[in-house]
C-alpha cells in the first residue's frame, strides 16, 4: 500500500501559541493544496517551542485547544494527522504529548516523551510518558516518538516487534548535532527494518538554531527525501508492503537471541 506524506519543516514563534495555530495551518493547507498527502506531520512542541519557563501560562490544558485544531482539519481536509507534540498541562503535571488524529478527526494516539533532554532543561519543567507510541493507521501497524527517544534504540525495537513497518519521528533537533539526527535515523531504519518519517524544525529561538534536515527513509536506509534546513514541505511517498519484502530477505526479527539480550 503506498502512503505519501508531507512534513511540515515550520519556524515556532518563541511562547506564542496563537501565532503557531495560524501558522501550522497555514502550512498545513499548502501541504494539502500543492500534494497529495495521506498524513501531514508537524515538528515538537511546535506550539509553543522551547519557552518552558512559561509553560504554566501558555501549555494547553489536557491538549484540548490543539485536539479541537487538527480534529476540524483532518475532518475537513480528509487527512491524517501526526500533530507533532504540544505541551499538555494535566493536573500539577506537564508532558510532551504527540497527538495522532485520523482522517475521520478521531484522536487515535496520545504519546507522550518518554526521555527528557536534560541539556535544554526538559527535566525541569516537563513530567516523562511511560506509555508507548504504538497505533494503528489506514491499517497500518505504526509508532511514533519524539526527538531524543532515538537515541535509545533499545525503545525503538520494543516498537517494533510487533510487525510494525513504520516510525515517525517529530522533533526540535539543534543544528549543531544534526549529524546525529541523520545518523541516528538511517540507523533506526536499517535496524528495525522499518520506513522512518521524520519531522525537524527550522529556524531559531532566544537559545537555539535547528537544524531542519526532516527525512522520510527506507527500510534500507535508502534517503527518500530530504530537506534542506529552511522552512519548507517535504514531500515522499512510499509502498509500505517494501518491509515484508526486506524483512523476508534478511529475517532479523526470527533470529534475534532474546535469551541473551538482558538490558540493565
Amino acid at each position: 500500500m503506498k502512503q505519501t506524506y508531507a512534513l511540515i519543516q515550520m519556524d515556532i514563534a518563541f511562547g506564542d501559541p496563537q501565532t503557531n495555530f495560524r501558522h501550522a495551518e497555514e502550512w498545513i493547507r499548502k501541504a494539502v493544496k500543492t500534494s497529495t498527502a495521506d498524513t501531514i506531520l508537524l515538528p515538537e512542541l511546535w506550539t509553543t517551542g522551547y519557552d518552558l519557563t512559561r509553560l504554566d501560562e501558555i501549555a494547553d490544558e489536557e491538549a484540548a485547544v490543539t485536539i479541537t485544531f487538527l480534529k476540524r482539519l483532518a475532518k475537513e481536509l480528509n487527512v491524517n494527522l501526526i500533530g507533532g507534540s504540544v505541551a499538555n498541562r494535566v493536573g500539577q503535571a506537564t508532558t510532551n504529548t504527540l497527538l495522532v488524529v485520523s482522517r475521520k478527526g478521531d484522536v487515535i494516539k496520545q504519546y507522550s516523551k518518554a526521555h527528557l533532554f536534560r541539556l535544554m532543561d526538559e527535566e525541569k519543567y516537563l513530567t516523562e510518558g511511560n506509555m508507548d507510541g504504538r497505533f494503528v493507521l489506514d491499517n497500518q501497524k505504526s509508532a511514533a516518538v519524539i526527538c531524543y527517544d532515538i537515541r535509545f534504540p533499545e525503545w525503538i525495537r520494543t516498537h517494533m516487534v510487533d510487525e510494525t513497518k513504520v516510525l515517525y519521528v517529530v522533533a526540535e533537533w539543534p543544528k549543531q548535532r544534526i549529524d546525529h539526527w541523520r545518523a541516528l535515523l538511517i540507523s533506526r531504519a536499517i535496524e528495525n527494518q522499518c520506513f522512518v518519517v521524520a519531522c525537524n524544525r527550522a529556524g531559531t529561538d532566544p537559545n537555539n538554531e535547528f537544524g531542519g534536515n526532516s527525512m522520510i527513509i527506507g527500510p534500507w536506509g535508502e534517503i527518500i527525501a530530504e530537506a534542506g534546513q529552511t522552512e519548507t514541505i517535504l514531500t515522499g511517498t512510499v509502498d509500505v508492503e517494501e518491509v515484508e519484502k526486506i524483512r523476508a530477505t534478511i529475517p532479523i526479527y526470527s533470529d534475534r537471541r532474546t535469551d541473551l539480550y538482558k538490558l540493565q
